[in-house]
């Protein structure tokens, strides 16, 4: 049988060779290479196509949430096994908005990097075991967010970019008393009372901190 080949995009050199020298001790995976940035990695994909890519969130020139879009919409068959420090809804929210197969915590990265990596060569998906609580609330603002029509939802998001009323307004071609319904609908079915809350909300449904 042909071994599970494996990519790794860290920018972290020490980190990116123990991984290395703990996947290559593992029957049955292989790593094909490593690189130290986004822009490396899209470059290294157009000649060696790999099963699966473990991918630093935050890497330079092209983060790994740009590079996993990318990767997703040109490659969709290789996974990706997000590796991140990061354990907020917002980032595990825009890692999975964009097709990610894993999301595992740096933390974690030596006692559950073999369970992640064949999790995901089984065809599910994989997540840190400390983060199943974030997953569970984002699902179930996720619900809420489908409550909300497709109007309401594109003046949440252009309020989570701190555009003014009229700004909003101006953007969308509505009155003021349009968007002032739209407004109060939003609140009332989200259940937030301040300009401040409902900013925070948005860009947590964008993925954005």
């Amino acid at each position: 049988m042909e071994p599970y080949r494996i990519l790794l995009a860290d920018d972290h050199v020490l980190f990116r060779e123990a991984m290395r020298k703990a996947i290559g001790d593992t029957k049955g995976l292989a790593v094909v290479g490593g690189v130290d940035d986004g822009l490396e990695l899209m470059e290294f994909l157009k000649h060696t196509r790999p099963d699966l890519i473990i991918l630093d969130l935050t890497m330079p020139n092209l983060s790994g949430l740009e590079a996993a879009r990318e990767i997703k919409k040109l490659y969709p068959e290789v996974k990706i096994l997000i590796l991140s420090m990061h354990k907020s809804k917002g980032c595990l929210k825009g890692a999975f908005w964009v097709g990610v197969n894993g999301y595992l915590l740096k933390e974690d990265a030596f006692q559950d990097l073999m369970s992640a990596i064949e999790t995901i060569r089984s065809g599910k998906a994989y997540i840190s075991p400390r983060l199943t609580d974030q997953m569970s609330d984002m699902y179930s603002q996720q619900e809420t967010e489908e409550r909300l029509t497709k109007q309401e939802t594109i003046v949440l998001s252009l309020i989570a970019e701190y555009l003014t009323d009229e700004e909003i307004c101006d953007r969308l071609f509505i009155s003021i008393g349009t968007f002032r319904n739209h407004l109060f609908s939003i609140k009332n079915k989200l259940n937030i009372k301040t300009r401040p809350h409902l900013i925070k909300y948005g860009r947590e449904m964008k993925g954005v901190d």
